[in-house]
């Protein structure tokens, strides 16, 4: 994130006002610390169009008299170096706040921007293992993914594996977790901080917390309360990059494409519980979406599974 004026290309209200910003959305909007680097960086590589556009830099009362030709020639000078829609989209949000931020403070005033249109993003549905997959995927981590493994990196695999797919967690939630966070014993309920900073609460499954209790077990290493719950070989917070291999060695011994990521096993959650017939908001706060939208692809998941089946079973599909 900008934290100094010399990497924001603008004169020095302009600078003073977008540092400001940066704080309100720190201090006032409580946006994760990702969301403010990337918020900064599209304001930036703005300002600094801006300052090649015009011949130098702007300030509070030249960002006043831009028009949409102005905000339209800086996203298409992005879509010409390969930024995608879903990117410029975020851009264009971020612009649309710092500005609301400006007129809210008195600094400046531009209604052009109400006038250009948010890139449509490319539509991608989610790519989930099927049912049996998902459960062979369990099995064989328990099994040995990796040849000659320690039994207690075996453990600590098939733990992480079965959070996954059993509590729908990104890699990076399951990896984050805490030594004191465990899930072993009466503890059948995991705190989450996900994206954005929101929390929820997540439920364990039996076997997901017996997994757990298992690796912690066999593990050699002595793990400190505040300190990580999974570790690697060297006694440091797992890397996500060995649980991805883990899946890419699975791929090969079970067959599955290389959609098949530690990320699918997320989607696998939510499009299965969908199918055994559970309530879209449930399944949005389960997974710690924001919005309902987003939790929402999974029902066109469910369709096309349907109609697969539709499609290999009926004889009157053939």
């Amino acid at each position: 994130m900008a934290e100094s004026t010399s990497e924001i290309h603008a004169a020095s209200d302009v600078t003073a006002a977008a540092l400001d910003w940066l704080e309100h959305l720190k201090l006032e909007r409580h946006l994760a610390e990702k969301t403010r680097e990337a918020y900064s960086r599209d304001l930036n590589q703005f300002l600094a169009f801006l300052a090649g556009h015009s011949g130098g830099l702007s300030d509070l009362k030249a960002l006043s008299g831009l028009g949409p030709r102005d905000f339209r020639a800086f996203l298409a000078e992005r879509r010409r170096q390969g930024v995608s829609s879903r990117s410029l989209a975020r851009t264009l949000s971020a612009l649309r706040m710092f500005f609301g931020f400006l007129e809210r403070r008195g600094l400046a005033s531009n209604d052009a921007l109400a006038s250009v249109s948010v890139p449509k993003a490319a539509h991608s549905v989610p790519k989930p293992v099927g049912l049996d997959q998902a459960k062979g995927i369990v099995s064989q981590t328990r099994a040995g993914a990796v040849a000659n493994a320690p039994e207690w990196t075996i453990a600590r695999d098939t733990a992480v594996i079965t959070l996954l797919y059993g509590s729908g967690l990104r890699i990076s939630e399951a990896l984050g977790l805490n030594r004191a966070e465990a899930p072993v014993g009466r503890v059948d309920i995991l705190r989450i901080t996900g994206k954005g900073g929101k929390t929820r609460a997540v439920p364990v499954l039996p076997v997901a917390q017996d997994a757990v209790g298992r690796y912690l077990e066999l593990c050699p290493h002595e793990l400190a309360p505040d300190g990580p719950l999974f570790i690697g070989q060297r006694g440091k917070r797992l890397s996500p990059r060995i649980i991805q291999l883990v899946m890419q060695r699975l791929r090969g011994a079970l067959g599955l494409p290389n959609t098949a990521t530690p990320h699918a096993l997320r989607h696998s959650f939510a499009t299965h519980l969908l199918g055994s017939g559970a309530d879209l908001r449930e399944i949005q706060e389960l997974l710690g979406h924001a919005s309902l939208s987003t939790t929402q692809v999974y029902t066109e998941v469910n369709a096309d599974h349907l109609l697969k089946i539709y499609d290999d079973a009926h004889p009157r599909a053939r």
